[in-house]
Order: C-alpha cells, then structure tokens, then sequence
C-alpha cells in the first residue's frame, strides 16, 4: 500500500475528482433530460466538486482505495416514457462518462507524448485514465447499490423486483466482502485491462 502522502497519492487527487464528478453528473444530466427535476433540486446539475463529493468516501478512497460519492437522488416516476428504460439510460450514463473522459485522456496522452514529454504530467493523466476506468467498470457489476444492479434489475421481469429490494440491504457487505476476499480485483483488472487495450487501440487508429 503506497504512503498516503507519496507523490502517487497526490496525483489521485484530481483523478478522483474527475472521475466522480464527472460519473454523478452524467446521471444527474441523463436524468433531467428524461424529465426528472430531482438532480436539478438537488444541485447536482453543475461540475463542481462539492455538490458531488462525500468526504467519508473520499476519505475511504484516499486511504483503503475504496469509496464512493454522494449519490445522485432521482424518481424515475418523473421520466418520459419507459421508466425502466430511464433507469437503464440514467444507470449506464456514468460509467460511459467515466470511459469518455478515459478516452479524452488517452488522446491527450498519446498527444503529450508526441509534442510535450513531462514525466509529471504523463503520470497525472496515466492515473485519471486509470481511475476511470475502475470506476466505470466497478460500478457495472450487478451488486446494490451499483449502477450495474440498476440496469440488470430494469432488465428482468417485475417478479425480481423483490430479491433486488431485499438484496439492497446486503449490497455493502457484499462489495466488502468481494474486495477483501480478492474476487473483486480478479473482475476488475481482465475487465479494466481489456477496456483499456480497447481504447488505446482506437485512440492509436485515430491519432
């Protein structure tokens, strides 16, 4: 485990900022265009830190490399059309957010590389790449509270709806018990490792 004041502990500053920021946003944003003024009562209509950001999950990041953000309050009863569909469309704007910012990156990285070597700032936007990432892809497994339980949920007949809602009250203990038993990393780094192999190679198409 690194030092919590290393010079790679700093450099996760502005990577989880981004990479949460960015993830509550796309949700709140993907919400209010589907007609539900929750997020914009809320203050979760705008990019800056503080209307996202939950200092205990912050602090669990920073230390257990483990934590969350505060998440974005929505009712699908607002949405126009197919709720589930909305729930499904809000669920996966995050983690697509958090891959669209990976992707930014990885083009300014092949761009920095090229035209600007700095070992700082090829660092920097390594670890926002990677953080993304693993936010994107955490988030997709089907577990509560995660964006992928949401989605898997709004896909199956109305009859499961009653295993999610009991199983809500276990999701935590279950995310725990994933990432100390080291299930967790064996998703997360096959998953991150192909995503990421996926993105370089488009991004080494295009530039």
């Amino acid at each position: 485990m690194p030092a919590l004041f290393s010079l790679e502990m700093l450099y996760r500053i502005p990577a989880v900022i981004i990479a949460l920021v960015f993830h509550e946003y796309a949700h709140a944003r993907v919400a209010d265009h589907l007609g539900d003024p929750t997020p914009r009562y809320h203050n979760r209509l705008t990019l800056n830190p503080i209307n996202h950001l939950d200092p205990i999950g912050m602090l669990m990041l920073w230390i257990a490399r483990f934590g969350w953000a505060k998440p974005v309050p929505i009712n699908p009863m607002n949405f126009r059309g197919d709720r589930r569909r909305g729930v499904i469309l809000v669920s996966l704007a995050g983690p697509l957010a958090n891959i669209l910012i990976a992707f930014v990156f990885m083009v300014l990285r092949r761009w920095q590389f090229v035209n600007l070597p700095n070992e700082h700032l090829a660092n920097l936007i390594f670890i926002i790449i990677f953080f993304n990432l693993i936010i994107a892809v955490f988030n997709l497994i089907p577990v509560p509270p995660l964006d992928g339980s949401k989605v898997l949920a709004s896909l199956l007949p109305h009859r499961y709806d009653y295993i999610f809602a009991q199983l809500e009250q276990y999701g935590f203990l279950i995310l725990i018990l994933l990432i100390f038993s080291g299930v967790l990393g064996s998703i997360l780094i096959p998953a991150v490792s192909f995503l990421y192999n996926l993105l370089f190679g488009l991004v080494f198409l295009i530039i």
